[in-house]
């Protein structure tokens, strides 16, 4: 006779400080140090060690108004490199698909599974044995936080980062109130920041507040969806998982420049290497594209006066994924739009109507699309191989000056064989 379960159990497994993890990988000596990861161009503080944390150094400061303290401290410092973070990522949801019956990636380091065929007497081993075994073949620390709904298992993933286990079972737990109490309305997810602003006027200053405020009042004062989230706050489930990924619609590849760029011919490298890197995404999931749209604008703060920004869309004749094909009209697109004597500050472009290549079948397609689509799989497996870009095109340049600015990359990409650490023999 199969166990029929009576309840939800919900697990939202989170990689702790996940880039800061990463980084941590390859660099046993900064473990327990204090660790920050920067965004793009080494801007702002995007991923914080405990230890960081401790110092003071807010999520989102800008890197400068950090730097007196990081200097002071020691803090280690790192650009951000999301070649390394996508690897390990895949490597982390691959483990959870293998050990979990049903896995809702939310993000890049977080991932919902259902766990309600799972025996209460076994719920503990196995999702400690979850935590354990992602540590053992990745390095990754996790959190989990157990629930009968996917709101409360964020709660509960929050509660789990402070504690020594790194795990929390919320399910059956009789003092539910005296811990929603302590979560402030503005962490209760679901909750944004207008609606944040708008509860607190209304006295609704914390989870608990929510959870038992009238339904009727919710939905008259605002909408449908935070009705749910004061239901899913009850122990009564609302959202459900969502285990069937559904296919993008769009795939824009954009950065802003290291330093501000007014040559027309370095703009065009940027926007080669940037559509070549969209048709390669859009490959991967098996997708053509109907149209392209490329932009530029120069700095949002300066002034308006010397302020350009512009954009123009180009559909193509037939869906496409070919390269080729893409970096071809993205220049015709830049060439409409660019102006001399601007300094600009970001570029980048979007591939848009994307249809499932599985599903879209060309009546007219001829001998030569075979060799170009057989091309295309050779270039994705030699770049798959051996590192991005090592089979490009020659407009997307060499030296690559616009690229963002990344002083303080770790240059480790376990997705390269020749970007990995090397371990001297003594």
């Amino acid at each position: 006779m199969s166990y029929i379960p009576h309840i939800k159990k919900i697990a939202l497994v989170d990689c702790n400080s996940f880039y800061v993890s990463c980084e941590r990988l390859f660099k046993p000596h900064i473990l327990k140090k204090p660790v920050v990861v920067l965004s793009n161009n080494d801007g702002c503080i995007i991923s914080r060690s405990s230890e960081a944390k401790a110092l003071g150094i807010k999520m989102g400061d800008p890197y400068f108004k950090a730097k007196e303290i990081i200097i002071k401290n020691n803090v280690h410092v790192f650009s951000s490199n999301y070649s390394l973070y996508g690897d390990i990522s895949r490597r982390v949801m691959r483990i959870l698909k293998y050990l979990a019956p049903e896995i809702e990636i939310y993000s890049i380091d977080e991932a919902f599974l259902n766990l309600s065929s799972i025996k209460d007497n076994i719920l503990p081993s196995f999702v400690k044995k979850v935590r354990d075994v992602i540590l053992q073949w990745t390095g990754i620390p996790t959190s989990i936080g157990i629930a009968n709904t996917k709101t409360l298992s964020k709660i509960a993933n929050h509660i789990a980062k402070k504690e020594k286990s790194g795990i929390v079972n919320l399910i059956g737990n009789q003092n539910i109130d005296q811990i929603l109490e302590k979560i402030k309305i503005n962490d209760v997810w679901g909750v944004g920041k207008q609606m944040s602003k708008f509860y607190l006027k209304n006295g609704i200053c914390n989870a608990k507040q929510l959870k038992n405020t009238s339904n009727n009042w919710i939905k008259s004062s605002s909408n449908v969806l935070s009705s749910r989230t004061a239901m899913e706050l009850r122990g009564i489930p609302c959202v459900n998982l969502e285990t069937y990924q559904t296919k993008r619609k769009s795939c824009c590849v954009s950065r802003s420049f290291g330093k501000k760029v007014e040559n027309f011919q370095i703009l065009a490298e940027a926007i080669t290497s940037y559509s070549l890197n969209a048709a390669e995404k859009i490959r991967s999931e098996s997708l053509l594209a109907k149209s392209i749209t490329i932009f530029i604008r120069t700095s949002l703060f300066q002034n308006k006066k010397i302020f350009y920004s512009n954009s123009k869309t180009i559909d193509f004749p037939i869906a496409t994924d070919n390269s080729i094909e893409i970096v071809k009209n993205a220049l015709k697109g830049l060439k409409f739009i660019f102006k001399k004597g601007y300094k600009y500050q970001k570029t980048g472009i979007i591939l848009s109507e994307l249809l499932d290549s599985e599903k879209t079948h060309n009546l007219f397609s001829s001998v030569k699309e075979n060799k170009i689509k057989s091309l295309m799989k050779s270039i994705d497996y030699t770049n798959y191989r051996y590192g991005r870009s090592t089979l490009s095109l020659a407009n997307a340049g060499i030296n690559k000056k616009w690229n963002m600015r990344r002083k303080y990359s770790s240059k480790i990409d376990t997705a390269d064989f020749y970007c990995l650490p090397t371990i001297k023999a003594i």
